[in-house]
């Protein structure tokens, strides 16, 4: 699969790490000695006794952070040779200061910047490309070329409250949802949760504008079929206005139907309080839910309402940056330690997040955590689109802000999308 990278990795994979190799020195071939293994010898390793340090800056915190600290310790103590200093920062200042400090020549090893290819190093770290989810490393290829290392997606699931469903008739034996998966068959499964709970029972725990709807109605968009908002070449709107309008006009429904309460100021808390039958949004929450006492929950993968599988995701992600002085023993140190935390995405799935390695998920230490397991093949199926370095201005200043609109009732989903085009384009030409 084809993707163009933008030159600031901050605005192509808005939720990644990146590997940096910012340091000079090079002079020799040489690398870590470790393999994703933590065993494999490899040709240029440093000499016995020669450390390298990686320095990282990174935005984690709660559970996320928790988890990264755990891999950072673990991987530092099984990898003698190659050290992880970790800085963290806070989420609003992060990309403004990473940036900054790469530009300025005194960026982290691990951090964003303009990326470089990773094959050059990848057999010498011991990395096996065959070992991902196809799905997942294709959002990382340009052109056949391994630009990146992703670590796990996080996709926008369906979470429901199985005693509310029970009381509905709703539930199997199974534990699953009684839920036909068509258009129909979702609003007709919406429709008997408000007619059987009670008035103070929400059938669809949701906000009623910005992201998750967006990201509800991206998945829906896709399901359709619908090509990527922007043009490969990043140079023109290409949104499938029918579509596009299909997938917000179906949503529009929910709201006006009643299923969702209106101008919810915390859905997350109405699930949690056990008065949402079911949400939608990312894997992240799973933590927070599992964390609750007496929330009988379960999860799985959002319903195909129309023609295909496929949900809105994002991915952590891990790359080299371009440099002026280019580090060997420092990029084959770095591709080890992203490899190795691939490796055990087990210890970061404890977040939610699905792993990016289909091995990890046969490991007992994964299958034994609840949940998981029930939406883990997600990850075949996340839509990505064609990355642009103002994803974010395409998002918040076009998509999202005419679809809020819908939300409320005050537009159409066809005079939505018709405004959405322009505007779109007017981002690109910024």
């Amino acid at each position: 699969m084809k993707r163009r990278f933008g030159f600031l990795v901050a605005a192509v994979l808005v939720l990644s790490m990146m590997l940096s190799a910012c340091s000079g020195g090079n002079s020799n071939n040489g690398g870590a000695n470790e393999a994703a293994n933590g065993g494999s010898e490899n040709n240029g390793a440093p000499a016995a006794g020669e450390k390298i340090t990686l320095s990282y800056w990174t935005l984690f915190s709660g559970g996320d952070g928790e988890n990264m600290d755990a891999l950072i310790a673990e991987f530092n103590k099984t990898h003698p040779n190659i050290e992880i200093k970790n800085t963290k920062l806070e989420w609003a200042e992060y990309y403004t200061k990473l940036i900054t400090a790469v530009g300025n020549g005194n960026g982290p090893d691990i951090g964003i910047s303009h990326v470089t290819g990773l094959d050059d190093v990848a057999d010498a770290a011991g990395v096996d490309w065959g070992t991902y989810n196809e799905n997942l490393l294709n959002a990382t290829v340009v052109d056949g070329k391994h630009y990146a290392v992703p670590i796990d997606t996080h996709p926008l699931i369906m979470y429901y409250n199985k005693k509310l469903l029970r009381d509905a008739g709703l539930l199997g034996e199974d534990g699953k949802p009684v839920l036909e998966q068509s258009a129909d068959g979702f609003t007709t499964f919406l429709s008997t949760l408000k007619e059987k709970l009670p008035s103070s029972v929400t059938p669809f725990a949701f906000e009623s504008k910005d992201q998750d709807p967006y990201r509800l109605w991206w998945s829906l968009y896709k399901q359709q079929g619908g090509n990527d908002v922007i043009s490969e070449d990043q140079k023109s709107a290409e949104i499938d206005a029918d579509k596009a309008a299909k997938a917000a006009g179906y949503i529009q429904d929910l709201y006006v139907k009643g299923f969702i309460k209106k101008n919810d100021p915390d859905f997350y808390k109405t699930f949690q309080s056990g008065a949402g039958a079911i949400t939608m949004t990312g894997v992240w929450a799973t933590g927070t839910w599992e964390s609750t006492k007496g929330l009988e929950f379960g999860a799985m993968p959002i319903p195909k309402i129309f023609d295909q599988e496929a949900t809105w995701g994002d991915s952590h992600t891990i790359v080299l940056p371009v440099t002026k002085d280019e580090d060997p023993a420092k990029r084959q140190a770095a591709l080890t330690f992203a490899n190795w935390v691939a490796d055990n995405g087990q210890i970061w799935a404890k977040a939610g997040h699905i792993p990016s390695k289909p091995a990890v998920i046969e490991k007992q230490e994964f299958k034994d955590m609840p949940y998981r397991s029930d939406y883990v093949a997600v990850a075949d199926t996340v839509a990505f689109g064609n990355p642009s370095t103002k994803s974010w201005q395409i998002r918040d200043l076009a998509i999202v802000k005419y679809l809020n609109e819908v939300w409320a009732n005050k537009m159409t989903p066809a005079d939505a999308i018709a405004k959405m085009q322009p505007e779109i384009q007017k981002v690109i030409d910024q």
